[in-house]
């Protein structure tokens, strides 16, 4: 087979058996080295990958990616006097006051045609309406603060809640008066279970009674208990959005809020650009009196950006670290090649005698020393994508739970993209780390080396 001479001498060295020892010590720990680094490279990013992949989803699966907020139905926060002498006499612990003690003030119900025209939007799978508000959830046993969201179960059958209920249905929010699906977390603290009754207090929204202004209150019964492993299972109580309104006092479904989930959360900022443009556009044509006027957008970073930030700069610092270690490794290739070009001066001198020129000196000392760093770069992106594949199996093989002995596994994401970038920047690595020698040597003058041969 044809090969260039300095390829052909440079393969010759590689596999030649005369170097010394300590040469070939230095050869083999720097192919080691390349292997070593890239393997762990590529079983860790792909592991923070997974961690990645899990926060998008137990976090962005239920956090809207993008909140639309004062849609247009404006409500009275608190009942005007007439209806305050009317509730007079009210009684705190009594189930029905809450179905009479409303405002009569009529609210136009503008949401449903603004969700259609949100659904049209790019990237945009799923608008669902909702309301909320801050609430203090008490059983028998403890009592914490919590956030109400008051959704319609028929818009959420895409959301992480319906996927993951570990006991009820959400959909029978609908169907049972004054009831709410917890998170299982939290149910534990309250040492409740499904079909027990519990106290919603809304601390910020009072009425009053006989004995003086009082928190709203409610007792709601448990129809469902879901578990998505965050923050979100001892912090989220869901209702039915008509008797959320009723507990805040407003008409109807009360909603005020959509909440879109995008392809990827982090298009989130791209399509509040484009859909603030143009709503301002068409409130330009209306005239400043449009519903439109009135909506604001807020994204998901706003509240937990910050941790996504953090994430990130963990995976990159993780990457600068064992980058590191395999650029230690593969300028070993450079203590190695430095030693083979003292003890071929000689070779050398005779090649350039011969006639070979400069740059082929340099293509033999650069094939020689990218055979040792192929090897190393091959075997490791190997060893590692096995390694990646088979991270729970091999951990349960031999003994290591780093998650505990429950049935939860690592999150383990294998991106090939990653894996040509590790081998690609391994490989430029252990180029860069050949040049100096091989300059070195094409520097050799032969009438100074052979003249003590």
């Amino acid at each position: 087979m044809f090969q260039p001479i300095s390829i052909f001498i440079g393969l010759r060295y590689s596999r030649s058996k005369s170097s010394t020892g300590f040469v070939s010590f230095i050869t083999f720990f720097s192919t080691v080295g390349i292997l070593l680094g890239v393997a762990s490279l590529i079983t860790v990013v792909s592991v923070m990958n997974g961690f990645e992949g899990e926060l998008k989803k137990r976090i962005l699966g239920i956090i809207p990616h993008v909140i639309v907020s004062d849609i247009g139905n404006q409500y009275n926060s608190q009942p005007n006097n007439n209806v305050i002498e009317q509730k007079h006499n009210l009684v705190t612990n009594s189930d029905n006051n809450l179905d009479n003690n409303l405002d009569n003030k009529s609210v136009t119900k503008s949401w449903p045609a603004l969700r259609e025209t949100l659904l049209n939007q790019p990237h945009v799978l799923h608008v669902s309406p909702f309301l909320e508000t801050e609430a203090l959830i008490q059983s028998s046993n403890a009592l914490q603060g919590v956030l109400v969201q008051g959704i319609m179960p028929k818009f959420e059958q895409e959301n992480i809640i319906n996927t993951h209920m570990v006991s009820g249905r959400l959909d029978t929010l609908e169907v049972q008066p004054y009831s709410l699906v917890i998170g299982q977390s939290l149910a534990n603290k309250l040492k409740v279970r499904l079909g027990d009754d519990v106290r919603l207090v809304l601390p910020n929204k009072s009425v009053f009674t006989p004995m003086g202004r009082i928190p709203v209150q409610r007792v709601f019964t448990i129809v469902g208990v879901f578990h998505i492993g965050s923050q979100v299972d001892d912090a989220m109580v869901y209702i039915d959005s008509h008797y959320a309104a009723k507990l805040l006092r407003r008409n109807g479904d009360g909603i005020d809020k959509l909440r879109l989930y995008l392809d990827d959360a982090f298009n989130a900022k791209p399509v509040v650009s484009v859909l603030e443009e143009q709503f301002s556009t068409r409130n330009s044509a209306k005239g400043e009196n449009n519903l439109a006027s009135t909506i604001t957008f807020s994204t998901w970073d706003e509240s937990q950006g910050a941790l996504f930030s953090a994430v990130k700069m963990e995976k990159n610092m993780m990457w600068l670290m064992l980058s590191l270690i395999v650029a230690v490794a593969a300028f070993n290739i450079v203590s190695a090649l430095v030693m083979v070009v003292v003890e071929k001066q000689a070779e050398i001198g005779i090649l350039r005698t011969l006639g070979l020129a400069r740059v082929d000196i340099v293509k033999i000392f650069i094939t020689q020393g990218m055979i040792n760093g192929l090897w190393g770069v091959c075997l490791g992106g190997g060893i590692g994508v096995l390694l990646a594949s088979n991270l729970n199996d091999i951990m349960q093989l031999i003994g290591i739970h780093l998650l505990g002995m429950g049935l939860q596994k690592l999150p383990v994401i294998l991106q090939w993209a990653d894996v040509l970038t590790i081998i690609v920047s391994a490989l430029a690595m252990s180029f860069l780390a050949t040049l100096y020698p091989a300059y070195q040597a094409s520097k050799t003058e032969p009438a100074q080396v052979l003249r003590n041969e």
